[in-house]
């Protein structure tokens, strides 16, 4: 992730929830710092509450029939608690979706808390190293690299963002890219 971003203008809570037995990719405080920066970037309150569990398979498979109503398991799911106008404006972001939900009015003083974000490590290491990772499904890479993406993409879906429009699909990946430096690390990402 490039330097350049001030993950410190912005304070945020990051509960990191890790499962038992889920390998570490990646340090804890890389975590918080990979989610602190897209946080920046998508516009977030100011000190805003992120939770980010480190999870498997098995927990993602049954998240994703519960709520998404899938079978199998995926490798991230974001659920947002604040609606899209709670961020900035993106490109390609239907005007529509900006006054569709109110925000919950909080008490003074109390931390918004932007939602959930719960990753399949194993999905992560399984997609890089089969060659099934990246932004196209269709990279070979480290899986921590892997993970990085997988923690800035469900941080944007909680930010608003979405990818079902091409054109704000293709502002989001951009936004990705920049954000994790991937330009040169792989290819096939656009």
């Amino acid at each position: 992730m490039p330097d350049a971003v001030p993950t410190t203008a912005l304070q945020v809570q990051v509960e990191l929830v890790v499962q038992p037995g889920v390998p570490e990719l990646l340090p804890e405080d890389e975590c918080r710092r990979v989610l602190t920066a897209v946080l920046v970037a998508a516009g977030a309150p100011a000190g805003a509450m992120v939770t980010l569990t480190l999870s498997d398979d098995a927990e993602l498979a049954e998240l994703n029939e519960a709520y998404m109503g899938k079978a199998g398991p995926t490798d991230v799911l974001s659920f947002p608690l604040l609606p899209p106008a709670a961020f900035r404006e993106h490109e390609g972001q239907e005007p529509d979706v900006r006054g569709q939900l109110d925000a919950f009015v909080l008490p003074p003083g109390e931390a918004p808390h932007l939602g959930d974000i719960v990753i399949s490590v194993e999905r992560a290491i399984e997609q890089a190293e089969s060659g099934s990772g990246g932004q196209t499904n269709a990279v070979s890479w480290a899986p921590d690299d892997e993970l990085r993406l997988l923690i800035t993409h469900g941080a944007l879906h909680l930010c608003g963002w979405d990818h079902a429009d091409p054109i704000e699909a293709a502002a989001m990946r951009a936004l990705e890219r920049e954000l994790l430096g991937i330009e040169s690390r792989a290819s096939g990402l656009e």
